[in-house]
């Protein structure tokens, strides 16, 4: 009880705390309120709370919370994630041997956990590691070039050793110079901080590279030395070199010692033309490549080129000849000395966006691009001109180029942006404007009476509010705290009135729940109480969530009532009666017909079920005479009086013979009724006089019974030959009664809603002032209508007798049986129009007049001369042409409304058309039985039956 009674006091605090956001009108000023006190950085506790009582409300605005609270969590989580991984990241960058994988795998596994790698320092340590792997790539790029640079240093020695000494004097500065530019580089590659990090293979390879390169120098520049001497001296020794050692020993007029002849070495076999084809063509390809790659400029590329180049020429280097020989060292040279690779690249790219910026004022009509859109391609494009920049020299002409198309389309943005702000300036006085408006409303309508008119000003001012037009986060910041300033002014004298609204219906809550805990329901003071709930509800509106809730809590104990009573009602009339008997056992073996599959066998009980409703009692053995009725007020409550066989027999056949007369009318109610008894082989007629058989559902309800004097029983007359059918009369048709008393109204001449029966006198007696066919205190006649009148005025015909009424569980039991009768009977007559149809099917297959199904098994539809054409056609041979069939078929189709297949579509439109200039000739509907015949007397075919089958299925239901 203490928590119940603090939760009103709760959500005060909590609506006070979240500036009006549980008392806001509609969900977007609630969510509005809700963000504003999110703006003031509550603390975790407050939030929890507000949106434990916010998340059965409005989960639109308990989004906002709930978001906030996640975003909080992830905030304390991440934290711990972002210093392991920070920390991580740290060590991995102190460490003076980096590995790449442990960098990028550091990356990898930090984005699984969830790491913020987009904040600091998170973001700062991936763009250190990121630098640092970069890096330690270039590096190794560099140190493969410098390897392959000294290899082809050592190649331009080898090729000036085959020239004249003076070549190679001339060259000697160059390669001198050469050779210690690529020490110096070697020097900067090794004294790079990333040089521990590369693999340990390219430490051993680079000092190779430079140790042999320093060999074929330091012998080539001693040959040159020593040739240069020789030269001057013709005492000096000649140099090593057998190129240069005959020309010096030629200059000094030595006789130059031939070659070795041929015969010294093996004679060179013969090389198939083939074979060097194939040498050439392979050397082709793999010297293409790499001139493709070196004029492209991709660095990594043309080092895999050249290394193909030379395993190719290791492997065809003797069948090669001369001219592709030098194309070979010429592309060779050119990839080792490549040098500008990346400026080559940046240049292409820088292109590539001068040519975008350049274009963007060139697009064709319709597709300019809007201001924020060129506002944000500008952008993008400059900073992928940055990204340029950093991979390779600048270039001065492109950047220029680039520059002056940015300003250009910039023009764009200006005016884009100017229009912005003039449309702010303009919305943010509009919301100006519109927070003055509701001030002066508000001080204008502090007393208004007419609440909903002020609930739906305030909602059209939200509305307003709301679609004022877009202005900067800085602007709505400033205007919206006085906009809801003013607005909650205005809005208060309303929720006051809310407020008292909801005290009331509080209060009406708990006297409707005293009403309901009473042991007597009081309707008029219901009635009353939902009076006073309609007039509140209709002058004060409510939220409607909080509405609907307060209504079920006030129409619970009053539903809960009437429950109870309605539960009393059904207890006290729970007590079957005889004729509910007889429907429940004609509906049993009506179930059971349907169990049987038997169609004459449902007809049958259907039948009996009839005549169950009517109030016709099956025929039992007689039962030996009861004792002589005492006088009584009549049976008891649901009781039926009845009468022996033959006497029955009489009585009904005499009734069926009277017609009501004036004398009905002007007989008195205070003559006594008589109570028959006997065997219960025929129930009394539904309009009867039995005071108990039709008795007022009020009567049964209080429980009452009233005595009525009544003679003995007239004597039983013999029963007739012939008995007429049993006919409703109005008033008691019993032999016993007087045919000069008054007969009870018929059901037109009462009220709206009067049982069929609530215009004869009641079980008290005549004369009862409480009865409602009774006379009136004030003299006036009980019914409304003249008498002997059908209706109020005179010309409604008497009611057609349907039985005596049924319970509620005689009822159901009757009227499901009857459906479950209907769908077997229906299954049944569609398995037979199955059965029916294939037999013909099957009878024009094989030509046999015999298997043709009867008319009776063919249906309605089919009347015996159509059968005995359908027999003719079927017996004989086939007779009708092809056209002829055809054209009855599509008419079948016609009539029976069905699809025409694909191809015979055409044929079927021109029918149509054909029968259009035929108005007189019948209806393929009138003459459906003569062409299904002719297309019978023709030839069976698969594709045709099964056309005359869909065509037949719906005309044979018809």
């Amino acid at each position: 009880m203490t928590s119940t009674s603090s939760k009103p006091h709760d959500l005060q605090a909590l609506d006070t705390l979240t500036g009006g956001a549980f008392t806001a009108p509609t969900s977007g000023e609630r969510s509005a309120r809700i963000r504003d006190w999110l703006a003031g950085n509550p603390t975790s506790e407050q939030m929890q709370e507000v949106f434990k009582e916010l998340s059965g409300r409005d989960k639109g605005a308990a989004r906002l919370l709930r978001e906030k609270l996640d975003e909080i969590k992830r905030a304390k989580g991440q934290e711990a994630i972002a210093a392991e991984w920070a920390q991580k990241a740290e060590t991995l960058l102190a460490q003076s041997k980096l590995n790449i994988a442990d960098a990028l795998a550091w990356q990898r596994d930090a984005a699984k956990a969830g790491a913020p790698l987009s904040r600091e320092p998170l973001a700062g340590l991936k763009a250190q590691l990121a630098e640092r792997v970069k890096g330690i790539e270039d590096l190794q790029h560099r140190a493969q070039v410098h390897r392959e640079a000294a290899v082809l240093l050592a190649q331009r020695f080898e090729v000036l050793s085959t020239k004249g000494w003076k070549d190679a004097q001339a060259a000697e500065e160059s390669l001198r110079a050469d050779v210690t530019h690529w020490q110096q580089q070697a020097a900067d590659i090794v004294a790079d901080a990333n040089w521990n990090s590369l693999d340990a293979k390219f430490a051993p390879q680079l000092d190779a590279s430079k140790s042999q390169l320093l060999v074929v120098s330091d012998s080539f520049h001693g040959a040159l030395a020593q040739a240069i001497a020789a030269a001057a001296d013709a005492a000096a020794p000649l140099p090593p070199v057998p190129v240069w050692a005959d020309e010096l020993r030629a200059a000094r007029g030595e006789v130059v010692a031939p070659k070795a002849a041929a015969p010294a070495r093996p004679a060179a076999p013969k090389v198939d033309p083939a074979v060097r084809a194939a040498a050439q063509d392979a050397v082709q390809a793999a010297l293409a490549k790499l001139e493709q790659e070196t004029a492209e400029g991709h660095g990594k590329a043309s080092a895999g080129a050249a290394a193909a180049l030379r395993a190719v020429l290791k492997e065809h280097g003797k069948l090669v000849d001369a001219p592709l020989e030098a194309r070979v060292h010429a592309a060779l040279v050119a990839a080792g000395e490549l040098e500008g690779w990346q400026r080559w690249s940046a240049d292409k790219v820088r292109e590539d966006l001068v040519a975008k910026a350049e274009g963007l004022l060139k697009r064709p009509e319709g597709q300019a691009l809007g201001g924020r859109k060129m506002q944000e391609t500008l952008r993008a494009l400059r900073d992928q001109w940055k990204q340029a920049d950093q991979g390779g020299v600048p270039n001065h002409a492109l950047w220029k180029r680039f520059d002056e198309a940015c300003n250009e389309a910039h023009k764009v943005v200006e005016a884009w942006l100017e229009k912005v702000r003039a449309d702010a300036a303009e919305h943010r006085g509009l919301r100006v404007a519109l927070i003055e408006e509701v001030k002066a409303w508000a001080a204008e309508h502090a007393g208004a009476t007419d609440l909903k008119a002020h609930n739906r000003a305030l909602h059209q001012f939200a509305d307003r509010w709301r679609d004022a037009g877009h202005v900067g986060e800085k602007v709505f910041a400033e205007l919206q705290p006085l906009w809801n300033e003013a607005f909650g002014a205005a809005r208060a004298p309303f929720e006051a009135a809310q407020k008292a609204s909801v005290e009331r219906r509080q209060a009406m809550i708990a006297e409707a729940a005293e009403l309901g805990a009473q042991p007597m329901l009081r309707i008029d003071a219901v009635k009353a109480l939902q009076q006073r709930w309609q007039a509140e509800a209709q002058s004060v509106p409510l939220d409607r969530r909080h509405e609907q809730k307060l209504w079920d809590a006030f129409r619970a104990p009053i539903d809960e009532a009437f429950n109870r009573k309605t539960a009393e009602r059904e207890k006290a009339s729970s007590a079957m009666s005889e004729h509910d008997r007889y429907v429940l056992d004609a509906s049993k073996a009506l179930d059971a017909a349907n169990a049987g599959g038997d169609a004459q066998k449902i007809r049958a009980a259907i039948a009996g079920l009839e005549a169950a409703l009517r109030g016709e009692a099956p025929v039992r053995a007689p039962a030996p005479a009861p004792a002589p009725a005492t006088p009584s007020d009549g049976p008891a409550v649901g009781a039926t009086g009845v009468e022996a066989p033959g006497q029955a027999a009489a009585e009904f056949g005499e009734s069926a013979e009277q017609t009501p007369g004036s004398s009905d009318a002007e007989a008195t109610p205070s003559e006594p009724a008589a109570a028959s008894a006997g065997a219960p082989d025929l129930v009394a007629p539904a309009d009867g006089a039995d005071a108990s058989a039709r008795s007022d559902s009020t009567a049964h309800e209080a429980g009452e019974a009233a005595s009525v004097d009544s003679p003995a029983p007239a004597p039983a007359a013999p029963p007739k030959p012939a008995p007429k059918p049993v006919v409703a009369m109005r008033g008691d048709d019993r032999p016993s009664s007087k045919k000069g008393e008054a007969a009870p109204a018929a059901r037109g001449t009462g009220r709206f809603g009067d049982r069929r029966d609530a215009g004869r006198p009641g079980a008290g007696g005549p004369g009862r002032p409480n009865d409602r066919g009774g006379p009136r205190p004030d003299g006036r006649g009980g019914d409304r209508g003249a008498p002997g009148g059908g209706g109020r005025f005179g010309d409604r015909p008497p009611r057609e007798d349907r039985g005596p009424r049924l319970g509620d569980a005689a009822f159901r039991a009757q009227r499901e049986a009857l459906e479950r009768a209907d769908f077997a009977l229906r299954k049944l007559a569609a398995q037979a129009h199955g059965e029916a149809l294939t037999q013909v099917l099957g009878a024009w297959e094989q030509r046999d007049a015999a298997r043709l199904p009867s008319v009776q098994e063919l249906g309605r539809a089919v009347t015996p001369a159509v059968r005995s054409q359908w027999s003719q056609a079927v017996g004989a041979a086939p007779t009708a042409a092809a056209s002829d069939a055809a054209e009855a078929l599509l008419r079948l189709e016609m009539a029976a409304e069905v699809p025409t297949p694909a191809e015979q579509l055409d044929a079927r439109r021109a029918l149509q058309l054909k029968l259009l200039t035929k108005r007189g000739d019948p209806t393929p509907a009138q003459t459906w039985g003569q062409d299904a015949g002719k297309v019978l007397a023709a030839a069976h075919d698969a594709a045709t039956a099964r056309r005359l089958q869909n065509a037949l299925k719906a005309l044979l239901r018809k």
